[in-house]
């Protein structure tokens, strides 16, 4: 007989969480209120026990599970919930850490402050009026939740209006907004555990609501926040800042600015220690460090997922030939504007390098790092039956299998 369509699908990301599972799989079961049919989805990137445990306890458990492991842990925590949602099949979608630090029996409560305020994206905050962020170890987590807090809103302050924890890893959001971002050009490019942040800029959610929560304890397990994971998190900021071509072009003409240092650091080098050189040749070899540096930066952050177009020796090359193509340009331009238009020195050497910077962050905008074409596919739902668990995709994992946090 075929099981009921489900209410609400709980996306469960795992990464080595085998000594949650039961307690956690056992306070959904009992959180889900009567007549609100649920479904709980794993996304797995474990390379420990967990979806063996998954498994054995699936068998006793009241709710459909659905367990799919990752052959690749591409994204991180984020990639591993966008994975949830393709086989998600309910109109609501909650998502919660498996290690118990969101209680599942907030889930009932996110649903209903949804339907009742008609809000897109519910989340559990811990710093609305009520909430409480004890569960974070120690004072430097506490600092580094607040100041990361702080960053996103400043950058983010019309989309996250509203949202006093955009940080927060425990949501409830409606399968259309979901859709909705998916099927935009770019769609959802997840990068490490951040995964909220994701939603609320690219899904644009209509509507958002709170409730307060008690970030809890961890009750078994290591804690997923690392260097690397700041790291990659920062690195996110920036790619969903610079989505905005005017963003990016402020972002680009601050990291070229920023490479007059290593262009004038290198200048003074040569000029000291090869007395003999003049200007001009010294001029042109510090050019290159400073384009090497402002190559690095905007490789590495502003197009960081629109690199697989051309090879990075490519990318370099044709970036320094648009670099050094500038100073060829600037000059007669300027000369032109002087001599054609009438123009004073100052105001023609200005207008000249806003022409040429404009030029060139086109070329390497538009051309070099061209925007990825066509549109991206919205989750594909895949059914499921009345409680089982979906054999995993990949069997048996690949080894070594590679650290999502790496």
């Amino acid at each position: 007989m075929t099981a009921l369509p489900a209410d609400v699908s709980i996306v469960v990301p795992t990464f080595n969480e085998a000594d949650n599972i039961h307690a956690l799989l056992t306070r959904i079961a009992a959180a889900v209120p009567a007549g609100l049919r649920a479904e709980v989805v794993f996304a797995d990137d474990s390379t420990d026990r967990t979806c063996a445990v998954i498994e054995e306890e699936a068998a006793c458990c009241p709710l459909p599970v659905v367990l799919h492991h990752r052959p690749e842990p591409a994204g991180g925590l984020g990639g591993a919930v966008v994975e949830g949602f393709t086989r998600a099949t309910a109109p609501w979608i909650v998502v919660i850490d498996a290690d118990l630090q969101h209680p599942p029996e907030l889930i009932g409560e996110l649903i209903a402050r949804g339907e009742s305020t008609g809000a897109e994206l519910v989340v559990a905050s811990r710093y609305a009026a009520g909430g409480d962020r004890g569960g974070l170890a120690g004072g430097y987590r506490k600092l580094v939740s607040s100041s990361s807090t702080l960053l996103t809103k400043s950058l983010f302050p019309r989309a996250l209006c509203g949202l006093t924890d955009p940080m927060s890893g425990f949501f409830a959001i409606r399968r259309t907004a979901v859709d909705r971002a998916a099927a935009e050009d770019e769609g959802l490019q997840p990068l490490g555990y951040k995964i909220l942040l994701e939603l609320a800029v690219r899904c644009r959610p209509h509507g958002i609501a709170e409730v307060p929560y008690a970030f809890g304890e961890r009750h078994a397990g290591a804690s997923k926040s690392t260097a690397k994971e700041g790291m990659r998190f920062l690195r996110h900021l920036i790619t969903l800042r610079t989505a905005d071509p005017r963003a990016r072009a402020v972002v680009f003409g601050l990291i070229g600015l920023s490479g007059f240092v290593p262009n004038l650091a290198l200048l003074w080098l040569l000029t000291v220690t090869a007395p003999g050189l003049s200007y001009a040749p010294a001029e042109i070899i510090a050019n290159q460090a400073g384009l090497l540096w402002n190559f690095a930066l905007i490789d590495s952050f502003v197009y960081r997922n629109q690199r697989r177009h051309h090879r990075r020796s490519v990318r370099l090359l044709t970036f320094g030939g648009v670099g050094n193509a500038d100073l060829v340009a600037r000059i007669p331009l300027a000369a032109l504007l002087i001599a054609g238009a009438g123009m004073t020195a100052l105001p023609a050497t200005a207008l000249s390098m806003a022409i040429v910077f404009t030029a060139r962050f086109l070329v390497v905008d538009r051309w070099l790092y061209r925007r990825l074409g066509g549109r991206a596919t919205a989750p594909t739902v895949v059914p499921t039956t009345a409680p089982t668990v979906v054999p995993r995709v990949v069997e048996p994992v690949p080894d070594p299998v590679p650290d999502p946090l790496g």
